[in-house]
């Protein structure tokens, strides 16, 4: 009903009509003959967000409506207080129409948040085996590592059409991604399951020599995002993990091999790093930039306007009343739905943070997907969501799922 209200005012050009309508033909063929297929295809077309909708949101789309219709989208295998607390986001959104200047954005906004809800809660209710987790885990990191391998030789080597695949005068990578900071962060999780699985192999096949290279890669393309969110949430999420092997019992030795392999990495790391010729740019990130005053500027301007309007102005609307974007997911959250929007969202992160948290200290796996690189990945997403606008990044839902699937597997296994 949003999408029909939105293309009425703004009907697509007949060519994209065409395409998108025999690409939804084919997805839907796929999905009825071959369902775990689209599933996949769908997860490795996370790695390509140049416009929104993306296209794995058209797959996913299918997806989840083939689940809906046959009876198999269970959302009781969600934690019951997190479905309630996306319940309750989703209703203050919807409720945020009555406030919005510009209708037409708000239904957009509010048709990718409704999405990448569906989509969450439909991962972690699908995601009940091993078989199922393993097709997670290669497909993401196996499209990660695609990513991350365009991202990086598009900095380093003269390949055709390089230009596509970076940003902001050609200084830092994109990949298929519209935004550097996106594409770094993309990459953080992906990295994080590889140097798991080279420690403690369960999913992913390879030699430990392999796995490390993989690792190598993700990296680099974290480092040539230059998003200075993306280098915090890698070293955040890898100390993490350190930690969480180190408490666990005979987890020394482990917890050294993994300081150990990162090491070894990072040495590699700043050897390609100096053989690009991007030092003296890296050094030039990794301080305060001129756009920041904007950046915090935007956190001011959020402030004000829930003081002004305490219920919100509406989803989506941020940009029209600022003239520039959030900058954090929490000021949106807390500008565009008012208290009770920063109080959920809130409610929601710390939820799957403590959700994570006790996984990772009972080392309950998502089905051999690891809880220490999970924990890792939702914290550094968390610290991220102070200064990027995350709320709408397919892979923080994508964590999130994970992150539930894994809490409720006791309640699913006694089923």
């Amino acid at each position: 009903m949003l999408i029909a209200l939105d293309l009425s005012r703004k009907p697509p050009s007949l060519a994209l009509v065409a395409g998108g309508s025999v690409a939804s033909v084919v997805v839907l063929a796929l999905a009825l003959a071959r369902y775990e297929w689209a599933v996949g295809l769908g997860l490795a077309l996370l790695a390509v967000v140049k416009f929104e909708p993306a296209p794995s949101d058209l797959v996913f789309l299918i997806v989840i409506a083939i689940s809906v219709a046959v009876g198999r989208f269970r959302i009781d295998r969600v934690p019951a207080l997190i479905a309630v607390l996306l319940g309750a986001y989703l209703t203050l959104t919807l409720l945020g129409f009555s406030a919005a200047v510009d209708s037409g954005k708000a239904i957009r906004f509010s048709f990718i948040t409704v999405y990448l809800v569906l989509f969450a809660l439909w991962l972690a209710s699908w995601t009940t085996t091993r078989r199922r987790a393993t097709i997670v885990a290669r497909t993401y990191v196996f499209a990660a590592v695609l990513s991350a391998v365009l991202g990086v030789l598009a900095v380093v080597a003269p390949i055709p059409g390089k230009t596509a695949l970076l940003e902001y005068g050609h200084t830092r990578a994109v990949g298929l991604f519209k935004d550097p900071n996106v594409f770094g962060a993309f990459l953080v999780p992906a990295a994080l399951i590889v140097i798991d699985e080279a420690l403690s192999p369960k999913l992913l096949k390879g030699r430990r020599v392999t796995k490390f290279a993989m690792f190598v890669i993700l990296a680099l393309g974290v480092v040539f995002s230059f998003s200075r969110a993306a280098w915090v949430s890698l070293a955040v999420g890898v100390a993490v993990m350190i930690v969480i092997h180190a408490m666990r019992r005979g987890g020394g030795r482990r917890a050294f091999a993994l300081l150990a392999v990162v090491a070894v990495a990072g040495g590699a790391v700043a050897v390609a790093v100096a053989a690009s010729g991007s030092v003296s740019f890296l050094q030039q990130r990794a301080h305060l930039q001129a756009y920041d005053s904007e950046r915090f500027g935007a956190q001011q301007a959020g402030l004000k306007l829930v003081a002004q309007y305490p219920f919100g102005i509406g989803p989506g609307q941020f940009e029209l009343y600022t003239g520039i974007s959030a900058h954090s997911m929490y000021i949106r959250a807390l500008a565009e739905l008012g208290v009770l929007g920063i109080v959920v969202i809130l409610a929601l992160m710390l939820g799957t943070l403590v959700l994570a948290l006790r996984n990772a200290v009972l080392a309950r796996e998502t089905y051999g997907i690891g809880s220490a690189p999970l924990l890792g990945a939702w914290i550094g997403l968390i610290i991220s969501g102070f200064v990027v606008d995350t709320l709408h990044w397919r892979h923080l839902w994508l964590v999130a799922a994970l992150i539930w699937a894994g809490a409720a597997r006791r309640t699913v296994s006694r089923r």
